[in-house]
């Protein structure tokens, strides 16, 4: 069911990711990969030995690259619901990584966290990056909420911005 519903009205709560989501945060990455894993003909051992390492190397490259990224789950009612990951740089603000369990996509939290995101960078006066992949689905909720494509990346990625309505004064 899709809301329009704010982040307050919404319930929901971002707080920092600690030692004890590695499991949770795993949980995330790898229902991000569902579709691709099931093109695969491991055994379910083997794709998740895989995925472990994945997320392990993901990890590892945001630590190194995004130095300053503040790593948080998104919640409602204490339920962890997925990651949200950004970076504020002095032009801009980076998602470098949302992503919602499956049970919770296409409800609106999505929708309601960037609108969050993009409030606090309407309030700095900072436009909104990110790089989507081509295939993601999470393109047209993107256009929706007025990102508009600003490059690509790798070949595989869109990078996408939205600039703040209001400068700060």
């Amino acid at each position: 069911m899709k809301t329009d519903l704010s982040f307050e009205d919404m319930g929901l709560m971002l707080r920092p990711v600690n030692t004890g989501d590695d499991e949770f945060v795993y949980q995330v990455y790898a229902s991000t990969r569902e579709a691709e894993m099931a093109l695969v003909d491991w055994p379910a051992e083997q794709k998740e030995a895989f995925l472990r390492m994945q997320v392990s190397a993901q990890t590892d490259h945001y630590k190194n690259y995004y130095l300053n990224a503040q790593y948080r789950v998104i919640q409602r009612a204490g339920v962890s619901l997925g990651r949200l990951i950004t970076e504020q740089l002095p032009d801009s603000i980076l998602v470098i990584d949302i992503a919602l369990l499956p049970q919770y996509r296409g409800a609106g939290i999505g929708t309601a966290v960037m609108k969050y995101v993009m409030g606090e960078a309407n309030q700095a006066g900072l436009p909104v990056i990110l790089r989507v992949e081509y295939f993601n689905p999470a393109l047209k909720l993107y256009e929706r909420l007025g990102f508009v494509k600003t490059g690509e990346m790798w070949s595989i990625y869109h990078q996408m911005t939205w600039e703040p309505v209001n400068s700060p004064a």
